[in-house]
């Protein structure tokens, strides 16, 4: 095909596949540090698709991955591209006052700078910006020191000259706007520039776009995608909606070529080459701002574990569970951390279930050579609560935490719970439904039928609480090494408590938060667990009327068949 010397701007959105605004009900900007980072390596990808076309461009990164990760932002601008602002989380501005926009400005600038030497000029914001609404922001660009933004979509009924680039003046300065490329069906203006667009629409369509914006205008055409759209093998986050689902993950692998087609046929550059601003003045050292930025970066020393350290279990049941095991990894290392800091020394037992995916190799590969880390593996598949049990009776010590892999608790949370393991207490148990506990993102149906087994085993128990299914909990080790189950899968978790409660057991709730579960799929069965709770609490009535706990009999052994493993 032959190439046009036309010549178009390109812009690269540099965040990774947790931090987009699909998933931002569900993924607090907090918990970022927990998920697999694929940001680096989808911008390799990109830089290297650049390379071959003689390509160049504008990058907007996030402040949060700059911060992490300098010397990529250093290789994007010695390789000739502009680094440009993303903000620095990827918070929508509608959320933020004028004030914490300028702290947010200022402190993404502060590491861009940093990193690159040069003056970030340019913005982007985390979403889409309406002229009608959302020109406030540009006054306060214009005062921090911005020459342009690329943040707004034109509307039917705005001024023609705002579809293309054109200047706007902001108090005593000019502020450079590129708005998104659209095509105009008469009605409406159909955002045509990238991203989505590009992976969803049919590409004769936008082919045939901008064809047609070349012919009509002399104007740029706004190119943009994000790196992680060049990356078909990003983690799944399965709570996602169905809709959700189809934004980001269809067509992943239609970006690389549409790319390369674009590539070939158009010159590519940079905002900041557009507007003759690629040579500003290199920055020659770090202001006080950016100095206090890069310092509280600095990794803190790990936490090591004194004489005096409180030896812990914690237990990890795992049946399939690949897709959150990188999470979880990602978040131990700051979870043993802080027990340190709190005086306890963590040992970990991962019970993996007779999974039938790749659990059980991945759990080798990650932790084998963790000397504190011991896996057990069951022959058969015996359920969540067989699993807890399998730990517990395996720890060396007399405290044991058991949690979900998935982490839809804070494992963080153990350090409170386990100060609540004072003399005379058993059981510690994980309640989002007490008054200071809390939900998020968790489906209304699942919440009902968990309050309804709340309420029931509330009537039949001594222990009144306001949640009894929680794996997530503090254990005594000797309180719970005779208890048998009849139960071993989920029901299996209220039974242990119940049964603890019969034999006069001192069990108390500590207040916490409960999240959808992000990767993978529960492996409860709703209706069946429905019915087993309703049989369970008969059994459970029965047995503390007549007094007798073997009325619910157990079918599983106390020491359930496994092969552990210890890492060296």
């Amino acid at each position: 095909m032959e190439r046009t010397r036309r010549q178009h701007v390109l812009t690269i959105l540099v965040e990774d596949y947790f931090q987009v605004g699909a998933f931002e009900k569900l993924i607090r900007y907090q918990n970022w540090e927990n998920f697999e980072a694929r940001y680096e390596q989808n911008t390799m990808k990109v830089i290297e698709l650049l390379e071959r076309f003689d390509s160049k461009g504008t990058f907007f990164v996030l402040g949060w991955i700059a911060e992490r990760n300098p010397s990529l932002v250093k290789r994007i601008s010695g390789l000739g591209h502009e680094v440009a602002s993303r903000g620095y989380y990827h918070r929508n501005i509608h959320n933020l006052s004028p004030e914490e926009l300028r702290e947010d400005l200022r402190r993404t600038n502060s590491v861009l700078e940093a990193a690159t030497g040069k003056k970030v000029i340019g913005y982007r914001s985390a979403e889409k910006l309406s002229y009608a609404k959302d020109e406030w922001i540009l006054n306060i660009l214009a005062e921090e020191g911005f020459e342009y933004d690329a943040s707004f979509v034109p509307k039917r009924g705005d001024s023609k000259q705002y579809r293309f680039a054109h200047k706007r003046r902001c108090g005593d300065k000019d502020l450079w706007l590129f708005p998104y490329s659209t095509l105009n069906l008469g009605a409406v203006l159909l955002p045509i520039s990238g991203g989505n667009y590009l992976r969803q629409l049919p590409f004769t369509l936008m082919r045939f776009a901008v064809d047609g914006w070349s012919r009509k205008t002399d104007q740029p055409f706004m190119f943009y995608f994000h790196v992680w759209e060049l990356d078909p093998d990003q983690p799944r986050i399965s709570a996602a909606t169905r809709v959700n689902q189809i934004r980001h993950y269809r067509k992943l692998d239609k970006m690389g070529w549409i790319i390369e087609e674009l590539s070939q046929r158009f010159d590519f550059t940079s905002i900041a080459e557009l507007i003759g601003a690629e040579d500003k003045a290199v920055i020659q050292r770090r202001n006080p701002v950016q100095a206090a930025v890069y310092d509280s970066i600095i990794p803190k020393y790990r936490v090591q574990s004194t004489p005096t350290s409180i030896p812990i279990t914690i237990v990890v049941p795992c049946y399939n569970e690949q897709e959150a095991l990188p999470y979880l990894v990602n978040i131990l290392p700051s979870v043993e951390n802080r027990l340190l800091e709190n005086n306890y020394k963590a040992n970990f037992v991962f019970v993996d279930d007779c999974s039938t995916d790749s659990t059980k190799k991945d759990l080798d590969r990650y932790f084998r050579d963790k000397a504190n880390v011991l896996i057990t593996s069951h022959k058969t598949n015996q359920g969540v609560a067989a699993g807890i049990m399998t730990g517990i009776r395996t720890a060396e010590t007399e405290i044991v935490c058991s949690m979900d892999c998935d982490c839809t608790y804070d494992p963080h949370e153990l350090v409170n719970m386990l100060g609540r393991l004072t003399p005379g207490i058993d059981m510690v148990t994980a309640s989002p439904y007490h008054r200071d506990g809390g939900v998020r993102n968790v489906p209304r149906w699942r919440l009902m039928l968990s309050r309804g087994a709340s309420f029931l085993y509330r009537r039949v128990l001594r222990s009144k609480m306001q949640t009894y299914t929680s794996c997530f909990r503090v254990y005594r080790k000797s309180s719970m090494t005779e208890i048998g189950l009849k139960e071993t899968g989920f029901l299996g978790v209220a039974e242990m408590l119940g049964r603890l409660d019969l034999k006069g057991g001192s069990i108390i709730e500590h207040p916490t938060v409960l999240e959808v579960r992000l990767f993978g799929v529960s492996k409860m069965k709703t209706a069946r667990t429905v019915i087993g709770h309703l049989k369970m609490l008969f059994w459970l009535a029965r047995s503390r009327i007549f007094g007798n706990q073997d009325a619910i009999g157990t079918t599983n052994s106390k020491n359930p068949e496994y092969s552990p493993s210890k890492g060296n």
